[in-house]
């Protein structure tokens, strides 16, 4: 048995090429939700994508994933032009989970050496595996494998970004699409409600994401707190009073942007029977994710 941790892209991806090459791996996710952060907030008729905004690919491999999945494209106000997932980001990995076997709520605590093969252990049980893929963020690998494993050492130079996010409906006039400053505390704003396909409810839906410095100024407030700080900052940006605010609230990326990459697909243990894997291997791209997750896949089934 072939068992992946983590229901991101590269999770989804590694999964997806060996089903199709005929084996049967097994997903294991803590969450309710697959994709990472390529996700949607969903709030009775409100609709927020609030991890990644868009993607893009900039390979001939990931270009054909895109082109058979339901996306639209949306100008983003600057001249650019962006693949969206529609109704939402999240319809994306939804596409790319079918016909897998993947088992939600299942958080695992610990993965160790158990024979020739893997024990992963979860709250109610332990699961044997001959091959396990961990897909997890970098800063998690230590925990699950334990600080002494040989590759936890190789996971040092990886940097991880948080990223705070604001989602807020508003009424009156848009002034835009989307902002970006890098060196504005909210680093990018976007009009959520201007991509194609999305619900329209009565004034505008926005995405608000802090910089670095913010994010991790302000990482372990509540969300009540984190929505307090920023909301004030996207109405000046929006030129409105906050009367104008119907609905906000704040979601916590603890590991959302990878500034410094491992620059190479993914890390294997000797013989062949663990893998580490993700958009921190190559740099911060859903592609990237994807690419990781392809990539282990192809060597696992070099081995078979």
């Amino acid at each position: 048995m072939i068992v992946i941790i983590g229901s991101g892209m590269a999770g989804l991806a590694c999964a997806r090429r060996l089903t199709q090459a005929g084996l049967a791996p097994v997903v294991l996710d803590k969450g309710r939700g697959i994709g990472g952060r390529v996700a949607t907030r969903r709030v009775d008729d409100l609709q927020f994508d609030h991890g990644a905004q868009f993607v893009n690919a900039q390979g001939a491999g990931f270009a054909a994933v895109l082109a058979g999945l339901s996306v639209a494209q949306w100008p983003d106000g600057t001249g650019r032009t962006h693949s969206v997932g529609v109704p939402g980001m999240s319809a994306i990995p939804k596409a790319l989970a079918k016909g897998l076997d993947i088992r939600q709520g299942v958080q695992v605590t610990r993965v160790q050496k158990d024979g020739k093969g893997w024990a992963l252990t979860f709250e109610g049980g332990t699961l044997h595996c001959a091959q396990v893929v961990m897909t997890v963020p970098a800063p998690q690998v230590a925990g699950l494998l334990g600080d002494g494993h040989p590759l936890v050492a190789h996971l040092t130079s990886v940097r991880l970004a948080p990223c705070l996010t604001l989602m807020a409906a508003v009424g009156g006039p848009s002034p835009f699409i989307t902002r970006q400053d890098r060196d504005n505390p909210l680093s990018w704003i976007a009009q959520n409600s201007s991509k194609p396909g999305r619900p329209q409810a009565s004034g505008a839906l926005w995405v608000a994401q802090a910089h670095e410095g913010f994010s991790t100024a302000h990482l372990e407030r509540s969300g009540a707190e984190i929505a307090a700080l920023m909301l004030p900052q996207l109405c000046d940006r929006l030129g409105v009073t906050p009367a104008a605010v119907t609905y906000a609230a704040a979601h916590r990326w603890r590991y959302a942007r990878v500034t410094q990459a491992l620059e190479q697909p993914f890390l294997r243990s000797a013989d062949g029977t663990l893998y580490l894997g993700g958009d921190w291997c190559i740099g911060p791209r859903i592609e990237a994710a994807w690419d990781s997750g392809t990539a282990i896949a192809e060597s696992i089934l070099a081995l078979v």
